[in-house]
């Protein structure tokens, strides 16, 4: 079985079915409960996903053995900085393998844009993601924005 990493636009039916599990699961983890997929929609709406295309940022859509099983976007935030968004594996493709080289393909895609370093915000209770960013080299920095589920940054160069 093997792990490919390739740019899709959001809107593709596989993009779209990884975009709207990744908020599922990030907003039932913030309420302790299930997102409804009206919370869905209303979540994913104007949420700026039509940024992370050529030139101001990338997708990738990441398949097991040819199924899509997680996605990630990287978003320009200035000529030197590209922000992490997104990052997302779903459960049933978590350890075998597929996050590192996901983050290694989206840190090269912020490459092509031009970034030299990449940055993210995430929650406390992200537990896995945190563990995943710093086992990749990210360091907590200084907060470079803010917003109600921001709690801890990380940056790494690239």
């Amino acid at each position: 079985m093997t792990w490919t990493f390739t740019p899709e636009r959001v809107d593709t039916p596989d993009a779209t079915a990884l975009r709207r599990e990744y908020y599922g699961d990030v907003a039932g983890r913030y309420w302790k409960r299930p997102a409804t997929e009206a919370e869905i929609d209303e979540g994913l709406t104007n949420d700026g996903v039509e940024l992370l295309t050529a030139p101001t940022g990338a997708f990738l859509v990441a398949r097991f053995a040819g199924e899509a099983a997680g996605c990630g976007g990287v978003l320009l935030l200035d000529g030197e900085r590209a922000e992490l968004t997104r990052v997302f594996l779903r459960h049933a493709y978590r350890g075998k393998g597929g996050a590192g080289p996901l983050l290694a393909h989206l840190e090269d895609a912020a490459r092509d844009l031009g970034a030299r370093r990449m940055v993210l915000n995430t929650r406390l209770d992200l537990v896995e993601a945190r563990a995943l960013y710093t086992r990749h080299g990210y360091a907590e920095i200084p907060a470079y924005c803010t917003g109600p589920y921001m709690e801890v940054w990380y940056g790494k160069e690239l």
